[in-house]
């Protein structure tokens, strides 16, 4: 399988990439360097400095963004000059100094879901909750007790909400029912035990058979699981530790993984770089934030 860098840009964490399909390019962040970054089919690339940490974004119906940031969820609009205007949307009451948003996107119709974490995660602490953002506004914690909330991804039919933890005390992947009609998720149950497998499971993405693709980071592959909950492929990854996946081109069948560099031994080569396959699989198109 071939497996290649979408360009020569290294990134301290590159994290939440998605296929904008209408703009027919590639977005994603780097946390600490609080940049987005976006890169055209053709191959132009474009990056913006925003004044905080953005940690994860999504697509708007309006032709903006919506992210989850270091002091809240906020709507962003890119200008062709490098500019970013911020619009907040909503804080969690509570939110502590040394907190961030983390890993997010979009349920099957359109509401933004986030968690927050701790900025420093050897302290393990696990007073990370996950909030979903619609027309109602900023919901209180669905899910509480998380350390580092990742993996979000839902079934193709909307059905099945994914949720993962990736800090090394935890290593798990749950699985929820899930109430479309309300955004509701119930029925907790692990759906992957990653302390059975390599890595920790970070960000994921859906391919259209209903298999769930998770970055194993540590772990320096990808692992898809089948609804079921069974592991039936590992791709490995010339990275130590992929970061998030995510499908896109016109036929949604290439992949790119981001990756992280922050501390990285020398050994490891591919660290910081966004790197592009072919898995053989299409996957499911993200759905744009839509506010009412």
């Amino acid at each position: 399988m071939s497996i290649l860098p979408l360009n020569d840009n290294r990134y301290d964490v590159g994290e939440s990439p998605f296929w904008h399909a209408a703009q027919a390019a590639w977005y994603w962040v780097d946390i600490p360097r609080k940049l987005i970054c976006r890169q055209s089919a053709a191959g132009v690339y474009r990056q913006w400095q925003l004044p905080e940490m953005v940690a994860c974004i999504a697509p708007d119906t309006d032709g903006g963004l919506i992210a989850g940031m270091h002091s809240g969820i906020f709507r962003v609009r890119l200008a062709d000059d490098g500019n970013a205007q911020l619009d907040k949307l909503g804080s969690p009451a509570g939110l502590q100094a040394d907190q961030r948003f983390n890993d997010g996107r979009c349920d099957r119709q359109g509401r933004f879901w986030s968690g927050v974490m701790c900025l420093d995660m050897s302290l393990a602490r696990a007073d990370g909750k996950l909030y979903r953002y619609d027309g109602a506004g900023l919901s209180a914690p669905v899910v509480d007790e998380l350390i580092v909330q990742n993996g979000l991804a839902w079934s193709p039919d909307g059905k099945t909400m994914y949720l993962s933890d990736s800090h090394p005390s935890r290593r798990l992947i749950w699985a929820f029912d899930y109430d479309i009609a309300s955004g509701t998720p119930s029925r907790r149950r692990v759906f992957a035990d990653l302390n059975d497998h390599r890595g920790r499971p970070d960000g994921a993405a859906m391919d259209v058979d209903g298999c769930y693709w998770s970055c194993a980071n540590d772990g320096a592959c990808l692992l898809r699981f089948t609804p079921a909950g069974k592991l039936d492929r590992v791709i490995e990854l010339p990275v130590k530790k992929p970061s998030m996946c995510a499908f896109g081109g016109d036929d949604l069948k290439t992949m790119i993984v981001t990756s992280i560099s922050l501390n990285a031994l020398p050994e490891d080569v591919g660290a910081g770089l966004v790197w592009t396959l072919d898995p053989g699989v299409a996957g499911m198109p993200e759905t744009p934030f839509a506010k009412e």
